[in-house]
């Protein structure tokens, strides 16, 4: 795939996961109207160059307006105007082709929960105590395509395989349902668990804010 196509799957499924409005097709690529405090809306450039994330910078005064570049940090450090900041924490665009194949089973003494509404499917790992230990969701982007979202482990539960439960569950939920393939954007953090479980690197993925 190339950045266009996972970009346009990517921010379908990311606005359908977290409840916002669809994206807005512009000339730069997106627009995605969050509606929360410290996150108003994105800008979503899938091919990225420094006139183009220069205009937007220059155009855009919106406090908390956010650019995602598919892009690396020390380009768009080079592009921003006073104003802007480029976060520390890199992302990074990733793809699977599915295949269908069972759910894996949790460690001893936890249990999956998964639930879907809207074209979102939520699964959940609670831990013996009952408390949540993991969780994550997939939303559906069209005919056989999704994007995955919001995996996160509690800190006092990690290194126990957790996560890999997690996206093995979404990832077979899925396929069983005929979805062929599915995108995500990873932190630093998530790379290397989404790489262990088959995820291919595509492109890098650089958020900027507006912060004053």
């Amino acid at each position: 795939m190339d950045r266009q196509t996972i970009t346009d799957i990517w921010v379908r499924g990311w606005a359908l996961s977290r409840g916002t409005p669809a994206p807005v097709v512009e000339p730069w690529g997106y627009r995605i109207d969050v509606g929360l405090p410290r996150h108003v809306f994105r800008h979503v450039l899938p091919e990225p160059d420094g006139p183009a994330v220069r205009h937007l910078c220059e155009t855009v005064t919106t406090p908390h307006a956010w650019l995602k570049v598919l892009a690396g940090p020390e380009d768009t450090a080079r592009w921003i105007t006073p104003g802007w900041t480029v976060p520390d924490d890199p992302g990074f665009m990733m793809t699977l082709d599915l295949r269908p194949g069972p759910a894996p089973r949790p460690p001893r003494g936890y249990a999956v929960h998964g639930t879907e509404e809207d074209g979102v499917l939520r699964v959940r790992v609670l831990g013996p105590d009952g408390s949540l230990a993991a969780r994550g969701q997939l939303a559906r982007a069209g005919a056989g395509l999704a994007v995955v979202d919001q995996v996160e482990t509690s800190a006092e539960h990690r290194r126990r395989g957790l996560g890999s439960t997690v996206m093995r569950t979404l990832e077979s939920a899925a396929a069983a349902a005929g979805t062929t393939r599915a995108v995500l954007a990873a932190t630093t953090d998530g790379r290397a668990l989404y790489e262990a479980v088959g995820w291919r690197y595509r492109a890098p993925l650089t958020g900027i804010v507006r912060t004053g």
